[in-house]
């Protein structure tokens, strides 16, 4: 795909993962061209990196571009898709060049419905404290690099995350794959739960070229899939002894302490201990995807005492649980701000909220997609329990067809009923107008939602006075 190839132009280029892709082409010399609907800080960097990037789509765009790359965001609609075609132009999924770009890489891969794109930083810093300097491909920009995405021609080793939202994951074929978790998700892609682990059984049955994978034994859902595998295949498996049961995995976290600085806890290697990791982000569920990045870094042959120290040092990802101290007119009010739309996700980042103080917690949540909070709306109910009050604002509905009966109020009777205090602010802007008149000395307000909803938050900030950002990130 790539051997004859000079010149990629890339549709959505400001998008996280699509910027990444555009950025290893770049590293390894490809002519580079994008466009996106808006300006963006992905849009200036890559500029600024040598693509040439154009705001709004048009067929003009394709000139001089031998490949043209799309991602599942994309309509069928868009002009520039529907002109690459009309030309005869090679198309590609942004999986499929993300797969291309493999070759030649000791890869390691992680997928998961949650954590995938901590455990993919948290093993590029382990990587980095062990001197091999990786590559990576991560939908997030990491805290340690301030970017998405690095191509080293030195170092043998690349960490990608992978999307398995489209099925496009069967494209993207690392030695080592580390699975993490799964739940039902992406339920506009997926018939249901069946679906999503009838995919994962299939990747992990039919890629010949893997060494291993790096399995959570102690999610249900991983669980699943492994019992649908259909050829034996080499597995590690993780997890905490508390999750494991009667399961046996070779590598075990235990004895784990979670507080408002951070995590620690035990790590055993087929029975025999080998240490303490300790780490800066709070709640379980970043001990948890530390104790995967720990799993998958001893099967990459880094020592224990390095791991431990990489992921001492990790700082996070931008928007994953970054918090802003805020001096109000009332006080210090706490600021977070959380990329998480599941409801699993939602729950495990309030009960890390509560570690951090006693004061009041105002979950602040832009549902998405009618598909989501359709079939997860039982799950959504209890999410926010440990939220003092919940609002929720208008839907994005990631262009969706309407589903009968399910919207956003509909979704609001649901959290009601199921005990939780809840408000429905449907305009989004009215927001921080709503949120200043119900301030309070230490209240923690914890936004969930996409760039905009985070934009809003940014504008709330400045608006109730200042802020002192903190490294709790994760």
């Amino acid at each position: 795909m790539l051997s004859d190839t000079r010149h990629v132009h890339l549709i959505g280029i400001g998008g996280i993962g699509v910027s990444a892709v555009a950025r290893i082409l770049l590293a390894r010399g490809f002519a580079v061209s994008g466009s996106d609907v808006r300006e963006s800080q992905l849009t200036s960097a890559l500029r600024d990196e040598g693509a040439t990037v154009t705001i709004g789509h048009r067929a003009e765009n394709l000139d001089g571009a031998d490949l043209v790359v799309w991602s599942t965001a994309v309509p069928e609609t868009n002009p520039e898709l529907v002109e690459a075609r009309r030309r005869g132009m090679p198309v590609r999924h942004r999986a499929e060049v993300l797969g291309a770009l493999l070759s030649g890489y000791r890869s390691v891969g992680v997928i998961g419905t949650h954590g995938k794109g901590t455990v993919s930083a948290m093993i590029t810093r382990v990587l980095d404290a062990a001197g091999r300097d990786p590559s990576f491909i991560i939908g997030g920009l990491l805290l340690d690099y301030g970017t998405n995405a690095r191509a080293r021609r030195d170092s043998p080793d690349l960490v990608v995350e992978i999307d398995e939202s489209d099925g496009s994951l069967v494209h993207v074929r690392p030695e080592v794959l580390t699975v993490n978790n799964l739940e039902a998700d992406h339920l506009n892609y997926y018939k249901d739960l069946d679906a999503v682990y009838e995919v994962v059984a299939g990747v992990l049955s039919h890629d010949d070229g893997r060494h291993v994978a790096v399995v959570h034994l102690g999610d249900p859902g991983v669980r699943a899939v492994l019992e649908r595998v259909t050829r034996p295949i080499r597995t590690v498996g993780f997890g905490f002894d508390d999750d494991l049961g009667t399961v046996t995995a070779s590598i075990v976290g235990t004895e784990l302490r979670v507080g408002p600085h951070g995590s620690t806890f035990a790590v055993s290697r087929d029975g025999v201990r080998l240490g303490s990791i300790a780490v800066r982000q709070p709640g379980r569920y970043n001990a948890m995807n530390a104790l995967a990045a720990t799993a998958t870094g001893l099967v990459l042959g880094v020592p224990f005492a390095t791991i431990a120290a990489g992921l001492m040092g990790y700082s996070g990802i931008e928007n994953r649980f970054t918090v802003v101290d805020v001096a109000t007119r009332v006080g210090s009010v706490r600021v977070v701000k959380d990329y998480i739309s599941h409801p699993t996700g939602i729950r495990r980042v309030l009960a890390a909220a509560k570690t951090l103080s006693d004061g009041p917690i105002i979950a602040i949540f832009k549902p998405y997609r009618f598909t989501m909070i359709h079939y997860l709306g039982d799950e959504y109910a209890v999410a926010f329990h440990d939220a003092s009050h919940t609002v929720v604002t208008e839907l994005y509905t990631a262009g969706e067809v309407p589903i009968a009966g399910v919207d956003a109020p509909w979704l609001v009777d649901k959290i009601r009923a199921a005990g939780s205090e809840v408000t429905f602010v449907p305009e989004m802007e009215d927001l921080p107008a709503w949120l200043e008149a119900r301030l309070e000395a230490g209240q923690q307000l914890l936004f969930f939602g996409g760039d905009d909803l985070f934009r809003l938050a940014d504008r709330f900030i400045a608006r109730v006075g200042g802020s002192r950002p903190t490294t709790l990130t994760s």
